[in-house]
C-alpha cells in the first residue's frame, strides 16, 4: 500500500511519534490531537476500514483493543478511563483509509 499514510509510518518512511508496538499493531501519536492524550492504534497489516473488514481480520482489530488497554495502563489511565473511537467510511467520518483506533484521554474536551 505506497499511498497509505500509515503504512508509511509503519513501514518506517513518514515520521511518527511511536507510543506502542508489537509484533500485529502499531501506535503512535495523532499529529492533529482531540484530547491531552491522542494515540492511534493500527494493525500492521493493511484493512482499509472495518467496513471492509474480512472474517481474517478480527484477530487483529481485538490485538488493536488489548494496544489500548495495554497503553491506558502505562499511561495511568486504567483506573480513570479513556475513549476509544473507530470511525468508518466517508460520512462515519474516516480520513485514513487504514483501519485505525483512536485512544484519547486525559479529560473530556476533545470528541475525536
Amino acid at each position: 500500500m505506497t499511498d497509505c499514510a500509515f503504512c508509511g509510518i509503519i513501514a518506517r518512511e513518514n515520521p511518527a511519534d511511536i507510543e506502542y508496538e508489537d509484533d500485529a499493531v502499531l501506535a503512535f501519536k495523532d499529529i492533529y490531537p482531540k484530547a491531552p492524550v491522542h494515540i492511534l492504534i493500527v494493525p500492521k497489516r493493511h484493512v482499509p476500514s472495518v467496513m471492509a473488514m474480512e472474517r481474517e481480520d478480527a484477530e487483529v482489530l481485538g490485538r488493536c483493543l488489548l494496544a489500548a488497554r495495554a497503553i491506558g495502563e502505562a499511561k495511568g489511565f486504567a483506573e480513570r478511563g479513556y475513549r476509544l473511537h473507530v470511525h468508518c467510511g466517508p460520512e462515519g467520518g474516516q480520513l485514513v483509509y487504514h483501519v485505525h483506533v483512536h485512544f484519547l484521554a486525559g479529560g473530556r474536551t476533545g470528541r475525536g
